[in-house]
């Protein structure tokens, strides 16, 4: 895990990393079938919605609650998907989503263990927590389209 020298460098690298998540789901939406395409918009529009809550604490708001913890339904373990989102299908598009927010949860969890602030490290968990329900949210979907289908 990269070191941060300030508050401010690990805000603005999470800041950073929540602009690559929106600006990647809108890209995935700009390419896919239009009922595909909500979908992704919606993924993009929470991550704006991360890096609004970042630049928030950046400019002195209220940091995140991260009391609630969210179940992993662990369906990522047994998924492989091709990174590769052209021609993607539903499918494919569901397990890079649910990789990408298990990886943003990671990438969380690892900035909250990497500060000693206990008001970041409250943040950042609380960041955590909202990408493990988003997790969730493409999991449940996997296996309300996905999984009743097979």
């Amino acid at each position: 895990m990269q070191k941060f020298a300030s508050v401010d460098e690990a805000l603005d690298f999470a800041i950073a990393k929540e602009e690559e998540a929106a600006r990647f789901y809108n890209d995935v939406a700009a390419k896919a079938k239009p009922w595909m395409a909500e979908i992704f918009r919606g993924f993009a529009a929470e991550e704006a919605k991360h890096q609004a809550k970042l630049l928030g604490v950046k400019r002195g708001q209220k940091m995140l609650d991260a009391t609630a913890k969210v179940q992993d339904l662990h369906l990522t373990d047994y998924l492989v998907a091709d990174d590769n989102w052209d021609g993607a299908d539903y499918q494919q598009a569901l397990i890079l989503a649910m990789k990408r927010e298990k990886s943003a949860f990671k990438l969380y969890t690892d900035l909250a263990a990497s500060t000693q602030v206990a008001e970041l490290k409250e943040l950042f968990l609380g960041l955590a927590q909202e990408e493990a329900k988003h997790k969730v949210s493409i999991e449940i979907e996997y296996d309300k389209v996905i999984l009743t289908d097979n």
